[in-house]
């Protein structure tokens, strides 16, 4: 079975198609890191607050806050990638969720186990969060030239 050749609309269909997909699962991932930090931070409120002692309760709020925040984030890059489309953007996203699960993940659960080694994880997430912003100055540098 032969194939058509593939032509220069076909190929521009296929990336705009990719370039909504990946912005799609952006934000579908920054939608549901954003109910999980509704969710997690109604648990710490009212779950964990006679549970933990306050400096645990402490180290899981912060996890919270810093999902919470880099959720939007991440709502930021995906409609950034819908709207004008880069690799950059693209690695921020990709960093941003890599911080959620790294420093908020270890804070959680350092926070409900009480295991100590959880601790050294939580700034490799700090930096997959630096990295994410650097990316998208990044972004924001090279849409103002007009490259991608």
């Amino acid at each position: 079975m032969t194939s058509l050749p593939r032509t220069k609309s076909s190929v521009a269909l296929s990336d705009e198609y990719a370039t909504a997909n990946r912005a799609r699962w952006i934000l579908v991932c920054a939608t549901l890191s954003g109910a999980i930090t509704v969710i997690l931070g109604a648990f710490a409120a009212h779950g964990l607050k006679a549970q933990l002692s306050p400096y645990l309760l402490d180290v899981f709020k912060t996890g919270v806050q810093y999902q919470g925040l880099h959720s939007v984030a991440l709502i930021g890059c995906g409609l950034w990638a819908r709207i004008l489309p880069s690799k950059a953007v693209s690695y921020a996203a990709l960093f941003f969720g890599a911080g959620i699960v790294c420093f908020s993940g270890s804070l959680y659960a350092l926070a409900l186990t009480g295991i100590k080694w959880f601790g050294p994880i939580t700034p490799l997430g700090g930096f997959c969060f630096i990295f994410g912003w650097v990316a998208l100055t990044v972004a924001a540098w090279r849409s103002a030239e007009g490259s991608k």
